[in-house]
């Protein structure tokens, strides 16, 4: 197993070196399995000192080269830059109650307020009796109230098969002190389709903004440190394969 994380890792910081000039793109593989992964923060022009707001963008897609199902996804670690800085004080909160049973569009409306980041669900179901198919949701990002103090964010998604359900998972946004690094997010996968389905691909943009105080401010903000913002994550399959992988979104400071 380590050698095949080793791998991996080996794989993403080559490819990270390679796509440096611009926003991040890579794809390692393990065997047949595939993962490719880009971040991006926008916009490029940041202040040298204070912040300003951003929205940080992601895209995870898996594939299988040989057509099998893939392995399901157990979780996604993310390390952030510790030049960003989550403000989630300056949103309202959204209670978990309010999101329960929701559609995409009943959640939206009923938090519309606390919504910070969309993005895209799809999974690959196979289910017995049945021909392999896929499903897909709007995912949407509600600011909640802090976890122990923490920023928390629950991210609200819907699957049809085999009920109709809204499908909810906390995220915890943890301060760390590790090198360039300030905050640590661990995202654990929903069971989906009734354990049928495996994830193929979760993109998301996160970067609402609103005024305080007189002043814009984001639910994300940066500054520009040394050319780049940088974003280390790790795919955990069930199965037990590993990916991690670095990367980077250039930037550049006013004037």
């Amino acid at each position: 197993m380590k050698g095949r994380i080793a791998k991996a890792a080996v794989l993403a910081v080559g490819l990270a070196l390679i796509a440096g000039a611009s926003a991040s793109a890579i794809e390692a593989c393990i065997g047949p399995l595939c993962v490719s992964s880009t971040v991006d923060v926008q916009p490029r022009e940041l202040p040298a000192n204070g912040t300003a707001p951003v929205t940080l963008s992601s895209t995870t897609r898996i594939r299988v080269k040989d057509g099998s199902t893939p392995p399901t996804l157990d979780a996604i670690d993310f390390l952030i830059d510790k030049h960003g800085v989550v403000n989630s004080k300056a949103f309202p909160v959204c209670p978990r109650t309010k999101l329960e049973g929701a559609t995409p569009s009943q959640a939206r409306q009923r938090c519309a307020g606390a919504l910070v980041g969309r993005g895209t669900g799809k999974a690959l179901v196979t289910m017995p009796g049945r021909a392999p198919f896929q499903i897909s949701s709007p995912v949407s990002l509600f600011n909640a109230a802090p976890t122990g103090g923490k920023p928390t964010l629950i991210a609200h998604a819907y699957e049809t098969v085999p009920a109709p359900q809204a499908l909810l998972v906390p995220i915890v946004i943890e301060k760390v002190a590790k090198g360039r690094y300030g905050y640590q997010v661990r995202v654990e996968m929903p069971e989906v389709a009734g354990g049928f389905g495996a994830p193929t691909l979760a993109e998301a943009a996160v970067g609402a903004t609103r005024k305080q105080g007189g002043k814009k401010v984001g639910y994300i903000n940066a500054r520009c440190s040394g050319g780049r913002l940088q974003v280390e994550g790790r795919l955990t399959f069930t199965n037990g394969d590993s990916f991690p992988t670095t990367l980077t979104s250039p930037c550049h400071t006013a004037g």
